[in-house]
């Protein structure tokens, strides 16, 4: 156990009102820009700080959790903690973050082995035995393969491979005109860090890498064809993969990496294997296959090893790539380190420190009203048939519900953290770890108590093979959640995550498991045609929109959480009529209506500052729109919104009925 268990749990109160006024725009009319007078007050107190990219209400919470957390660690290092113990486990990783001194002496040394034995190998099959072995690690390149359930059998688990091995993250930055300055960037970087390790010939190195990845993003599935997950559902066997791909040596990967040969293995993306066999069949390109790996490699260590190194790497990723100004400060960065390695060890302490039992039953409640009023939806839909509604209620009800922590925390006994070690070796100790922690569960049964955030993360999560919805304690504040607050403002910010959460069931992907967990079909060919075109109706209103000048939203890709939005306002919106029935307490608060308030609630939660680099690495990465859109295009689909703020046709903000989408 650990020590801190022992304070009681508290939850900060500040006495703030639910809906703080100061973070409005009065300046600005809800009928033109409905985001600009709900946050508008938020952004100017709140001006971008160098170190962010983008700094929202998401990121405030986050905030006040690292900064709890890491009083918690400080504390910690003054303690005498048992070798072996969570509470040593923790102080030593957070020191060895914090001294710099010691990583900076230390240079490239910690990696040179590794860099030689990458160095030393002759050709491709020497390669694959590399890379099984890199792979024990975490490390490795060309494509990745883990354990995951079994989508068609969501209780197994069973080994998956998959497209990957691209160091910007997206098929598009290699491929695209617009993105020249970008590539050229990522080059620099490349030449910094294998100048900094020491390698020679950095300059015809980072060239060789370049090749290949623009190689492999030739090949690459594009980000809408990844959400498509029926055809990412390949079953082959292994014995099937080694005689498709013999360029892949995948045989002698998974005799190194320890993976027994399989009856069936799920491959994502066929064609990129097709293409990347093709590739590493060719010896006359062994040499830049091996400049790859290498590239990769030492990217991949640059935040455990100098400062120089992690400079580099921040100077291209986070200043570049997304156009923050300053580097977060060295505690952040510390402080991170046990919070992700150790991050249910971490979040155990959290819960007891700062997150009351009673938040956590008034979550079950609010779950139990969305879930009310998300079964009233269903039954109310005109364009789904009585036989679609049956299998919509049986998934809608057998959804798992999991709020604040796990009742089974995980085991962090075997997992060793020497402070006699480096930093950069005890990082890679841990990350075998977790590869082996996957890889024990190939062939096993789900374990489906298992969460897949921690209790301190700001977020929450659908999870289709599951069919459950998770709520970690650290988005349980305001101005998500707040436990004195009236029931608008409440259903307006948790409330509307809640029924987004809901929604993703019933989304473009999650619409294709049943109430198990399994990708089957459970709808008719004349409802599903329908959804498929409402959901078309829906991407076009966000394609529609300009984000920066001549770069649109993507209405596809971001279509699962954009219905998320869409069904988590509606649904919310149902959830507290219920609620303000029941109550009575229907008079404005502050001169707003509980209408007025519930979305001025769901606009406080997305309130924020970004960068014109970051909205547009975002538009390529990421599957959530825009926090701008998530507010301006989702609610005008709304008549309960154009009510609310007296909005008719002629107003910016309007939309005519016969353009709105009413999805769930």
């Amino acid at each position: 156990m650990i020590s801190f268990l022992s304070f009681a749990a508290c939850a900060p109160k500040s006495g703030a009102p639910a809906l703080d006024l100061t973070d409005l725009d009065t300046t600005a009319s809800p009928k033109v820009d409905f985001y600009q007078y709900a946050t508008g007050g938020w952004q100017a107190k709140n001006p971008l700080r160098p170190e962010f990219a983008r700094y929202g209400s998401f990121d405030a919470i986050r905030e006040r959790t690292q900064e709890n957390l890491n009083a918690l660690f400080e504390s910690m290092t003054t303690m005498e903690a048992a070798k072996g113990s969570v509470d040593q486990k923790i102080s030593d990783l957070y020191k060895m973050a914090l001294d710099s001194t010691t990583r900076n002496n230390l240079g490239a040394k910690p990696i040179q082995p590794y860099i030689a034995k990458i160095q030393a190998v002759g050709n491709h099959e020497q390669l694959a035995a590399l890379l099984g072995e890199m792979n024990l690690y975490g490390d490795g390149g060309f494509f990745g393969f883990g354990v995951e359930a079994d989508l068609t059998n969501s209780d197994m688990q069973i080994l998956y491979m998959s497209q990957g091995g691209l160091g910007m993250g997206d098929r598009d930055y290699y491929l695209k005109d617009e993105n020249k300055e970008l590539l050229a960037g990522y080059r620099n970087y490349l030449v910094k860090i294998l100048t900094l390790a020491g390698v020679d010939n950095a300059e015809q190195l980072a060239d060789r890498d370049i090749a290949v990845e623009t190689a492999l993003a030739q090949a690459s599935w594009s980000r809408e064809q990844n959400r498509d997950m029926q055809a990412i559902y390949n079953p082959m066997s292994s014995q099937e993969i080694f005689k498709r791909w013999p360029g892949l040596r995948f045989d002698k990967i998974c005799e190194v990496a320890g993976v027994a040969p399989q009856e069936k293995v799920i491959v994502a993306q066929p064609s990129y294997f097709d293409a990347l066999s093709a590739m590493l069949g060719d010896a006359k390109q062994f040499d830049a296959h091996k400049a790859y790996i290498l590239c990769q490699f030492i990217s991949g260590q640059a935040s455990s090893l100098s400062d120089d190194f992690y400079t580099a790497s921040w100077e291209f990723f986070s200043h570049q790539m997304a156009g923050a100004q300053e580097q977060q400060p060295r505690w952040k960065r510390a402080m991170g380190v046990p919070n992700s390695l150790l991050g249910e060890a971490v979040g155990e302490m959290y819960v007891s420190r700062f997150f009351p039992e009673s938040s956590k039953q008034k979550m079950v409640t609010l779950v139990e009203n969305l879930r009310k009023a998300l079964g009233e939806h269903i039954d109310a839909l005109e364009w789904m048939s009585d036989s679609t509604k049956v299998r919509a209620r049986e998934k809608l009800a057998a959804f798992t519900v999991k709020i604040g922590y796990p009742d089974k925390w995980k085991d962090y006994s075997t997992l060793d953290i020497n402070p006699e070690n480096t930093y950069y070796e005890n990082l890679r100790n841990a990350s075998a770890w977790y590869v082996k922690d996957n890889m024990d569960k190939l062939g096993k049964p789900t374990d489906k108590t298992e969460w897949g955030m921690t209790p301190q993360t700001v977020n929450a999560y659908y999870n289709p093979t599951t069919n459950e919805i998770c709520f970690p304690a650290a988005i349980l504040q305001k101005p998500f959640f707040d436990p004195d607050a009236d029931d608008p403002v409440n259903y307006g910010g948790i409330g509307v995550v809640i029924g987004h959460e809901m929604s993703h069931g019933f989304d473009d992907q999650g619409s294709m498991f049943d109430a198990h967990g399994n990708m089957v079909n459970w709808w008719t060919a004349e409802d599903k045609a329908k959804f498929d075109a409402l959901g078309d109706k829906l991407v076009a209103q966000f394609d529609e929109v300009e984000v920066l000048p001549g770069v649109h939203a993507n209405g596809r890709y971001t279509l699962g959480e954009n219905i998320g939005d869409h069904g988590g306002l509606s649904i919310a919106y149902s959830a507290m009529e219920n609620a303000l029935k029941a109550s009575g307490k229907t008079k404005p608060i502050d001169g707003f209506t509980p209408a007025q308030r519930f979305y001025l609630s769901y606009g406080a939660i997305w309130a924020q500052n970004i960068t014109d680099q970051e909205k547009a690495r975002l538009t390529n990465l990421d599957p959530h729109s825009l926090a701008v859109n998530r507010v301006n295009v989702s609610v005008r689909n709304f008549q309960t919104f154009f009510d609310a703020f007296d909005i008719h046709e002629g107003d910016p903000m309007f939309r005519p009925e016969a353009e709105r989408v009413h999805i769930w």
